[in-house]
């Protein structure tokens, strides 16, 4: 499940889940819901992110990053998203697999574009027995 959230002159995206997998992959929809009609997005073209950071946290900040940079690159939007996490030694690793399609303005109804994601009211917790939620500011 994702979510919406206003904040002033940005927007707030929250995924919940029940790992911390399923929270990335929900905030990655709220992040490109934003964007776009998500629900006609085609999950025809996989594409590949791959992000390492210290701690949770940033590492969310980072992949909703890449994201945006896959984006800008290769001009697609994304709507399915298969995450890994790996925690290691000192840090902590991601790798998706985003699957989306060319942004078509007809049948995906452009909405605000995203500049980035950032650190701002950044909150990762486990909100129950089996529900990690995983939230930040996004700049629009």
């Amino acid at each position: 499940m994702f979510e919406l959230f206003e904040h002033q002159a940005d927007v707030g995206v929250r995924g919940i889940g029940r790992s911390w997998e399923e929270a990335f992959q929900e905030t990655a929809k709220a992040l490109f819901s934003i964007m776009v009609r998500i629900e006609r997005v085609k999950h025809v073209h996989p594409v590949r992110v791959q992000v390492r950071a210290p701690d949770l946290g940033a590492l969310l900040v980072k992949f909703l990053n890449a994201l945006l940079v896959a984006r800008d690159k290769k001009g697609m939007v994304f709507s399915a998203f298969d995450v890994v996490l790996t925690q290691g030694k000192e840090d902590w690793a991601l790798t998706c697999t985003a699957r989306g399609e060319k942004l078509n303005v007809v049948r995906h109804e452009p909405g605000t574009e995203v500049k980035a994601a950032s650190y701002s009211e950044l909150v990762l917790k486990k909100t129950g027995a089996k529900e990690f939620l995983a939230q930040c500011i996004v700049d629009v």
